[in-house]
Formats: structure tokens, sequence, C-alpha cells
């Protein structure tokens, strides 16, 4: 990940992961919270397509005449606290992962086999941040599905757990959540590792302004987010229609279901609305955490070279 090393950095061993954990939570945080109102937007459409059927702009004003402009910022409790803990595992976890396997086979062959690097280092870290991020998932969809279920996240949190159990109510989504997310980082992480390389030579100073730094970030992260996006949408319909409500039978049965029934087409609605968020945001998120590390002292993560 591009960052301007000018300073020299002797964070290093827990210290120096711990600040990489921060600049991810927060650069998720403030990102997936500010999108909240999108976020809702997407969700109406996904979960009921035939009353939002107006695409993204209609759908923002069917919501605020139906249920008033607050009704934008719903789920945002639960996604504040659910992004800022999957953005530390997963971007602290990816810097982890990344050089735990890069020390594993050595640089030589990390260096020609660097996509696989990439790949199973977000894989990884994403799979472990997923396991913090369902239940508060789960409590935002109901949220924004059934506004009357609770007032907020530990209203929502405790009335899934009491009527539904822990497996039922907080990860029936689990399975959907892996796989949309699993591949949205891995893809979102190696398109934006190769993005960002390409600016790099293109650019060619090594000595980088910060500015400059930031500008890479920003257009690298958009590029990985809108392939991101597309790559993970699918899942993130099928995530949104099992959360809903209830259902019987496995998750797996259910999944395969409600896939049956939405068909190729169905899986894609919310398609614009989610690139618009995602690519925005993941560029934000790149260039918020590449200036936070500099902030923290933490430039001095494994790259392959």
């Amino acid at each position: 990940m591009p960052s301007n090393t000018n300073s020299a950095s002797t964070t290093a061993g827990v210290a120096l992961y711990a600040r990489f954990a921060l600049a991810g939570a927060i650069g998720c945080g403030v990102t997936h919270g500010v999108l909240t109102p999108v976020d809702v937007v997407k969700t109406c459409i996904q979960l009921d397509p035939v009353t939002y059927n107006k695409g993204m702009a209609g759908t923002f004003r069917q919501v605020i005449q139906a249920e008033g402009v607050g009704a934008l910022m719903t789920g945002f409790s639960p996604t504040f606290a659910g992004y800022s803990l999957q953005g530390a595992l997963k971007f602290g976890g990816y810097e982890f992962w990344k050089k735990a396997l890069i020390d594993t086979v050595g640089q030589e062959n990390a260096a020609k086999n660097r996509t696989a690097i990439y790949l199973a280092g977000a894989g990884i870290a994403e799979f472990i941040a997923d396991i913090a991020l369902c239940p508060l998932e789960a409590t935002r969809i109901r949220l924004v599905s059934q506004p009357a279920f609770a007032k907020g996240l530990i209203g929502g949190l405790s009335r899934l757990v009491k009527e539904e159990g822990v497996y039922r109510g907080l990860y029936s989504g689990f399975g959907p959540i892996v796989f949309k997310q699993v591949p949205y980082t891995m893809s979102k992480f190696v398109v934006y590792e190769y993005a960002s390389e390409m600016l790099l030579k293109g650019i060619n100073d090594p000595q980088m302004p910060p500015l400059t730094v930031t500008a890479v970030n920003l257009t690298a992260g958009l590029i990985a987010g809108i392939v991101a996006a597309v790559v993970s949408h699918p899942a993130d319909t099928l995530l949104s229609k099992i959360n809903k409500a209830r259902g019987n039978g496995s998750i797996v049965v259910r999944l395969c279901g409600l896939a049956s029934d939405l068909g190729p087409r169905g899986l894609f609605l919310g398609l614009g609305p989610r690139i618009l968020m995602v690519g925005f945001m993941s560029a934000f998120q790149f260039a918020i955490y590449g200036d936070l590390k500099r902030f923290f002292g933490a430039t001095n993560g494994v790259e392959i070279h």
C-alpha cells in the first residue's frame, strides 16, 4: 500500500498492528456510518422491489415520504459498531496475514505468487472479521426491514437473541455474509494493490508529497470498490433477504430457495446504488487508512517487491 515514508518509522510488533487495526476501524466505521442512508435505500430495493421500483433517487423520496427523513439513518448504530470492528480486523488482519504468508514462503516466492498472497491474506482476515460483523449486520437489516422491531442496537440484538436464539437470530446470515464479504474483500484488496502500483509507476516519484499519496489511495480504492461491488452483489442480496424475517429449514436450503426464486436478474437488484456506495466508500476507506497510518507512524508494513 503506498505511503509517504520520508520519516522513518520504528513501530513494530503488537503496537504496529494495533495501529493498523485502529486506522482500519476509523476508516470503515466512518465511511459506512456516513453512507447509512444509501445502504437503507439499497436494502429497501432488495427487500421490496415491488414497492421500491423507482430507482435510487425515487426510493429516497419514497422512504422520506413514508417514514420521514430520520428513516434514512435507521440502523446507524449497528452499522457504525459492526463495520468499525470489521474494519479493524479486516485492515489490521490483512497486514498481519500478508506478512505471515510472506514470511512463510519467503520474499522471492511471494513475489512470484503475489496475487495468491494478496487473496489469501484478505480472505483469512475477512473471514475472521465476519464473525464479529454478522450479529450487528443482522440487527441492522432487521431494523431497516422492520422499523418498529426495536429502538436501537442493544434493543435489536436483545430481541433477536430472545426470540430466535443466538445462532438463528444473529448468525443465520453468516453463510451469505461470508460469501459476500470474503470475495468482496479479496477482490477489493488485490485490485487495490495492482491499481495503486500502476498509478505509482505512472507518477514515478519515490518522494511523493502526502497529497499525492492520498490521491493515489483514493483512485485505486475507487477502482477496487467498483469491481468488488459487482463481484459480491448477489450474496449481498441474499443476505438482505435471509435476515428480513424468520424462515424454515437449514440456512443452505433457504439460500438455495431464495436464489432460485430471485433468478439472475433478482440477485442484482440494487446494484446501481451499491456500486455508488461501495465505490466511493472504498476510495475514502483507503485514503483515510493511508493517512492515519502516516499519522500513527505505522508506515513500515511488509510489502511484496
